[in-house]
Parts: C-alpha cells; structure tokens; sequence
C-alpha cells in the first residue's frame, strides 16, 4: 500500500531534535531512530492483540428493541381495552385477573429482552481499537506515560501502532481524529495532554488525509480523576464535563477518538454522545489498551 510506505519513510522527530533530545527505546532506554529497539519491538509484539470490538451492530439492535417495544406496548394496551368492552358482562374480578396476567406476561417478555441488550444501550460509538490489554508491562508502561513525566513514550506507541500494515489500515477509513481534552487545571499540573500526543503523531505520520481536531470537544469541568472511581461512579462522574464547538466542522464526518486507556469506557462514551451532536457519519475509538475486566 502507497500510503503506509510513505508514512515509514518519514523521520519520527526533526533531526535537529535528535542532537538536542536524542531518541531512545521507550523500553530499556538504549538509543534508537524508531524510539523501540528490534528485541523490546518482539517484546511487544508478544503483547500486542491488536483488537477492534464493533458495537455498530450491537447499536442497530438497541434501536430495533426500542421499536419493538414500543409496538408491543401499543399492541397490548390496545388488546387490553378490546378485552375489557368484550368482557363487559362478566365479573369485576375476572377482568382484574385477565388485565394483570397480561401484565405480568408483559413485564416478564419485556425483561428477557432488556437483558440481552442493557449491557450495550448507552453505547455511542461504532467501534474501538486497540493494542494491548491493560496489564502487565504494558499497564506499567501506561502509568509512567501518563504520570510520571514519560511523555516521549507516545513515540513508542505510534511506531509500533503504525508499522503494522494491517491495523494500520483500519485507520485509513477515518478522515478526522480527535484526542480525548484534559482540562487547562491538569494541563498545567501535567504539562500535556497523553492522547493529543497520540492523536497529533498518528495524524502526522497517516498520508491520508487523517485531520487532526482539537477545537470541537473541550472539557469544561475538572472533575475528580476517573482512575479513584469504580464504574457507576465514573458514569456520573464524567456527565456534562464536555461541550461541542464549531460543530459544522464534524457535520457527516468519520470520526477517530483516542485515548490512552479504555477501562470502563465512560469517558470515550460521553465524549462520543457530544460529537453526535454534530451528525458525523460514524466515530470509532482508539486506545493503546483495553482493561480485560471491561
């Protein structure tokens, strides 16, 4: 493939850069053009899974069940009433048992149904890729990016992320990527942003025309650190912390969201039902890790 070739021959940093802040394998530190060295590189590849979970499906159904019951329900009180004006003559007693069987069979079909979809209905994006499972060297790998000042680990990422030909392609559907904000408070405590460091490289080293966004979902609440939250805690955690701007420019978009880690799935869900404000034609998730618990 043209596109993927070309994206290999570029340098990963200016080389200018390279005299000043040389780079180095993320892994065992030893210096390397491609930020991972060739035995830490098979390192991860044993790691690696490269998974994609498609909810796109999953969402089709959510909709199909609420039509369906909204049918059922309209059908049934409809039967309700034709049952009570046929049934004028016989006792109270009886219409009584007759509507609340209905009912009970009612609330029972209604269950078995909700169950096989409740896990899934408050999705809001079509699918997600990632990596790595959550554990690990890799969770550890994940922690030091993320807190403890590694930020030059989103170089090792890309490059292993990219120089597999066949998730990279995967990537080559999406012509908008969007990194998960941070708020100004955590910004300045941080000093960046993990996933705009991710976003921002993969759509430099994507020929395709893969556009980096970063002024249509801003965060607007610091909220408590979702990482000290179990998962109903993040759910309400997380509402409202993010808002839609210049919309018209997602209008019939297809949308890349990255973030590092997807443990819940919280954060990338709420961030995803605010840019359907804006009508995009799909949106798909990309992470470096997926929790295995999720």
């Amino acid at each position: 493939m043209e596109s993927f070739n070309k994206m290999r021959k570029k340098s990963p940093v200016p080389k200018i850069l390279n005299l000043i802040y040389p780079p180095v394998c993320g892994f065992c530190g030893k210096l390397n053009q491609n930020f991972l060295c060739p035995k830490c590189r098979k390192l991860l590849e044993k790691e690696a899974i490269f998974g994609v979970d498609n909810y796109i499906k999953i969402n089709e159904s959510k909709m199909k069940f609420k039509e369906q019951n909204y049918i059922l329900e309209t059908l049934q009180n409809k039967n309700e009433n034709l049952n009570i004006i046929n049934n004028q003559n016989k006792t109270e007693n009886q219409i009584n048992n007759n509507l609340n069987n209905k009912k009970e069979n009612r609330k029972k079909n209604t269950k078995k149904n909700e169950i096989a979809v409740q896990e899934y209905i408050a999705k809001y994006f079509d699918e997600h890729l990632y990596i790595f499972l959550y554990k690990g060297i890799i969770r550890r790998m994940i922690l030091d990016y993320k807190f403890n000042e590694e930020a030059y680990l989103y170089k090792t990422f890309v490059n292993f992320l990219l120089k597999n030909k066949n998730f990279f392609e995967k990537l080559e559907k999406y012509d908008t990527i969007i990194p998960v904000p941070i708020s100004n408070k955590r910004l300045k405590s941080r000093g960046y942003n993990q996933s705009l460091l991710l976003a921002r490289e993969i759509s430099r080293n994507t020929s395709f025309n893969l556009k980096l966004q970063t002024d249509c979902l801003i965060k607007v609440k610091d909220i408590i650190e979702q990482s000290k939250l179990n998962k109903e805690e993040r759910a309400k955690n997380i509402q409202g912390v993010y808002e839609l701007f210049n919309g018209k420019k997602l209008y019939n978009k297809k949308i890349l969201l990255v973030d590092d880690i997807f443990t819940t799935g919280s954060t990338v869900n709420e961030c995803s039902k605010v840019l359907r404000k804006a009508n995009p034609k799909t949106i798909g998730i990309f992470t470096i890790a997926k929790d295995e618990l999720e």
